[in-house]
């Protein structure tokens, strides 16, 4: 029995095999096998439901003791298959002579066999035989596996006799890792022990740096596959970064290497320290009660810790909530915190390896590249290429070096000796006010965040060692917070490390292909540090329970003097913590065709060079949020803002550059057509001078040509494929008429597709001309030309009335079960002053299916005309705006008619059912 068993207080509550023996042995003994086996499961199912209620009861009183229960799942596992085993061999089928052929081995391996199960793990087993199986083998086998099937237990097994199981062992090595923890559960014991043997001897021996290797190269790989951070915000707790796999990782390297057979013998094999060993058993506690909640919570085997479990899981263990921070949020945190222990323990773990592998001068896991050898290290020696300590004492003596030594770390493109990482973080408490407001702490810190080389990394390992929430606390306020929303994907620290690692690439030249504008302007600054700063302090003071870009201002008015900023870059810095979302908020919420819309940005923004600044600070802020966010419709708005902001700026509120666009733009539009200049000028007066300013010239052109192709018809609608945007261009020309938005809205959806932004226009002899940029609800553009075509019929299906679109919509699933998650209370926003033409709504929402159709049915309720439409998600929030006139073509004004107003976009936002469409 494992060791990890002994600490199970009263394991007979769990299951008592001799009562549950004396219950079989009980059984009638009559129908042979086919009679007596059914009559085992149904006692033995009593027996696991009732072991696994009781597990579940210890586990909601003790909610913390994680390994506890796995140990216990595994007990249980134990107890069922030896009762099986023996019922199988002794009542179904017995055998009084047994050749030297017919013995069996009953073996748990993987994770089962280290004596750790969560509520709905597999049960991997092995069945092992010394030769060839004979009748009597196969006959067992089968049965146990056919009863373990009938109680539902998911099961893992292989049948091997002791030749295939080297053979395989040593061919395979996912194999050869389940066998390394194989344990005796019942049976031939000499048959295991012969087994473990020949396993020993002929597969481990000398093959100790081979498994090493393959096992962190596999470790890699999952890591890549899982996001490579430990800081995503719905992390896989098994194989992800930080999760238990790396720990499992841990315990397979040192008992292949050490032949171990417990984590507290690693210690003696000077892998761990006490010290480390504690922190391993704690993580190792937390992380496998996460995973037996989580298993237990979904009824199922469910590894990904997502939103919609996290807050159960919050509760069931007890978290609270604190001002600023709901408890999910501090669950979370703790849960980032641990799998940081984890990565520090891995990293210390090699170290020792690297230190009891290494031959003189060489390192085990290779020489890092180096383009030379430093001379100056201030005191700081080279340990195999890595940057370590002269002795244990070092930073004690001058507490500056724990910001130092990541300085010449960064310098001299150094790895750091884990053992070093170790004495930081131990000795980051000598940071104090002292060593805060030390001169030259500060410029070796700004020397490092401004880096032109890889201040991504260094950071990173400064974030490691506990040093950088030290030395700067109000970051370290941060450390591994998550934000309870599908929008972000990593916590705030991993986010604003990101966002620094992807300014230093732009600046670089890196990334020239996604991000051309940000490339050429970054060359252009005055102000470098002060960007830099500006993205590390963008986000500081999240989570303190009120606007972080109001609070994260008053911290860079207070950090910056200290960083040794002048006043001038310390005021620009806390300008643009301040404002940082503005950029972002203008360009994807407000239609930048409005001039208006423009000047209050430019107003606000006052300079080129913070105009500059604030572009690329939005940039890296939207491109470290997640995979996926980034996208080409984003760059297109918020390059378009910058270009007309920088012309305001340029020009002052004169709008004669907006002239000299809408003239260059139809006189390239005519070039682009081959028009005359009666042709283009018929063009220019049909169309308002809003429609020339708000497309682009490709979409000019596309449109010039679908309504020349339409000539006299009523209706015509195009769908095409528009790769600079990332979308699919939705083109409808038809007779205006109220209703027709909402009436395309509610088609497209129907058709699949998810309107990112949309233009209506009307010519002056009443026709409309509504472009608009579609997308799946994966953020992919439309581009199989059945789905074109589908997207097409379903528009003019709508619009000719040919079925009743609430009936269509109500029957399409609109199930979004991640962001029922989250509570959003709607939100509406009506702003008569942002626009000198039109009225400005703005509706805040759980993002749905359909929320486009429901709101723009609302608006034609309430008797408006929509000129344009914005459409931005955040996660599970959507924001969308709206720019409306009454039917007359004033804005809507009056107290009770902007109350009724108000009222219905709230119903449609909330999901209420709308009244059946006309």
């Amino acid at each position: 029995m494992p060791a990890r068993f002994d600490s199970l207080s009263n394991r007979r509550r769990i299951i008592d095999r001799r009562v549950v023996s004396d219950a079989l042995a009980a059984l009638p003994d009559n129908g042979g096998s086919a009679g007596q086996r059914p009559a085992m499961v149904a006692l033995l199912r009593e027996a696991l439901d009732a072991g696994r209620a009781e597990i579940a009861r210890r586990l909601a009183e003790n909610p913390s003791r994680g390994t506890d229960a796995a140990s216990a799942q595994a007990f249980l596992t134990d107890q069922i298959l030896r009762l099986i085993f023996d019922f199988t061999t002794q009542r179904l089928y017995p055998i009084n002579n047994p050749t030297a052929s017919e013995r069996l081995a009953l073996l748990a391996v993987g994770g089962y066999g280290r004596g750790e199960m969560a509520p709905y793990s597999d049960v991997d087993i092995a069945f092992l035989t010394p030769w060839k199986q004979t009748g009597w083998t196969e006959q067992v086998i089968e049965s146990m596996l056919y009863s373990l099937w009938d109680l539902g237990m998911k099961v893992g097994h292989s049948s091997r006799s002791l030749d295939e199981m080297v053979r395989m062992a040593k061919s395979d090595l996912t194999i050869r890792t389940g066998l390394l923890e194989s344990r005796y559960v019942w049976g031939d014991q000499a048959l295991y022990d012969e087994a473990w043997a020949r396993f020993d001897r002929e597969v481990m021996a000398g093959t100790g740096r081979a498994f090493i290797a393959d096992k962190l190269a596999e470790r890699d790989a999952r890591h890549k596959r899982m996001g490579d951070s430990r800081y995503v915000v719905e992390p896989n707790i098994k194989e992800g970064k930080g999760g238990l796999r790396d720990l499992h990782t841990l315990f397979w390297i040192g008992k292949y290497v050490h032949r171990v057979h417990t984590v507290a013998e690693l210690v003696d094999k000077g892998l761990l320290t006490r010290d480390e060993l504690r922190r391993f058993q704690k993580a190792e506690n937390f992380l496998w009660a996460v995973r037996c909640h989580l298993h237990m919570i979904a009824g199922r085997a469910e590894e990904r810790l997502t939103f919609d479990f996290q807050r159960e899981i919050a509760l069931r263990m007890r978290y609270a909530d604190r001002p600023g921070r709901s408890a999910v949020e501090r669950f979370m945190q703790h849960y980032f915190l641990t799998a940081k222990q984890v990565g520090d323990l891995t990293g210390l773990f090699l170290a020792h390896l690297d230190d009891s592998f290494a031959a003189r001068g060489r390192r085990f896991m290779g020489l890092p590249a180096l383009r030379r050898t430093p001379r100056k290290l201030a005191g700081f020696v080279l340990d195999r290429g890595r940057l370590a300590l002269p002795d244990d004492g070092f930073f004690q003596q001058d507490p500056v070096r724990l910001i130092e030594i990541f300085a010449l770390a960064d310098k001299h493109g150094l790895e750091i000796h884990p053992l070093a990482m170790r004495a930081a973080a131990r000795d980051a408490r000598l940071i104090d006010a002292g060593i805060r407001n030390d001169p030259r702490a500060n410029a070796l810190f700004i020397d490092v965040l401004t880096s032109p080389r890889d201040p991504e990394t260094v950071l990173r390992w400064m974030n490691e060692a506990t040093v950088f929430g030290r030395f700067v606390p109000d970051f370290g306020r941060v450390v591994a917070q998550m934000q309870f929303d599908m929008y972000h994907h990593y916590t705030v620290d991993e986010h604003s490390i990101r966002a620094i690692g992807l300014l230093a690439q732009i600046e670089k030249g890196d990334l020239n292909d996604d991000h051309p504008l940000s490339t050429t302007i970054a060359r252009q600054l005055v102000s470098r540090r002060v960007l830099y700063v500006a993205v590390l302090l963008h986000d500081i003071a999240k989570g303190r329970g009120g606007d972080h870009s109001v609070l994260g201002a008053e911290v860079a008015m207070k950090l910056c003097p200290r960083f040794g900023l002048s006043p001038a870059e310390t005021e620009t810095v806390a300008w643009l913590v301040r404002y940082h979302l503005l950029m972002s908020a203008t360009a994807f919420k407000r239609d930048l065709a409005d001039f208006k819309t423009i000047l209050d940005f430019a107003e606000a923004v006052q300079s080129p060079e913070r105009l500059r600044l604030l572009l690329i600070l939005t940039v890296v802020d939207i491109r470290a949020v997640g995979p996926g966010v980034w996208n080409d419709w984003k760059r297109q708005l918020l390059t378009g803002l910058f270009e007309a902001a920088e012309e305001v700026l340029r020009l002052g509120h004169k709008q004669k550059g907006r002239e000299e666009r809408i003239a260059a733009k139809q006189q390239a539009l005519a070039a682009a057509m081959g028009w005359d200049d009666a042709t283009i000028k018929a063009a220019a007066r049909r169309l308002p001078a809003s429609y020339w300013i708000a497309e682009p010239l490709d979409v000019l052109e596309r449109n010039a040509r679908h309504v020349a192709a339409a000539g006299d018809q009523p209706l015509s609608i195009s769908a095409q494929v528009y790769p600079d945007r990332g979308a699919t261009l939705v083109t409808v020309y038809a007779s205006d008429h109220p209703g027709l938005f909402y009436r395309v809205a509610g088609a497209i959806h129907l058709a699949g597709g998810s309107v990112i932004d949309a233009r209506i226009h009307t010519t002056r002899d009443g026709m409309a001309l509504d472009n608009f940029l579609v997308q799946d609800p994966f953020g992919r553009m439309l581009d199989e030309p059945e789905r074109l075509k589908r997207l097409e019929r379903a528009i003019e299906d709508a619009l000719a009335n040919r079925h009743k679109l609430n009936e269509r919509l109500a029957q399409r699933p609109l199930a979004r079960t991640r962001a029922e998650a989250f509570t959003i209370q709607p939100a509406v926003l009506i702003d008569n002053k942002a626009s000198n033409r039109y009225t400005v709504v703005e509706i805040n929402a759980r993002d749905r299916p359909a929320l486009l159709y429901a709101l723009a049915y609302g608006l034609f309720q309430s008797k408006v005309t929509i000129h344009s439409a914005h459409i931005a998600t955040y996660g599970e929030r959507a924001v969308d705006t709206f720019y409306i006139t009454d039917l007359i073509g004033d804005k809507v004004e009056g107290a009770q008619r902007l109350k009724a107003l108000e009222r219905r976009l709230l119903e449609a936002a909330a999901g209420e059912d709308a009244a059946e469409a006309a």
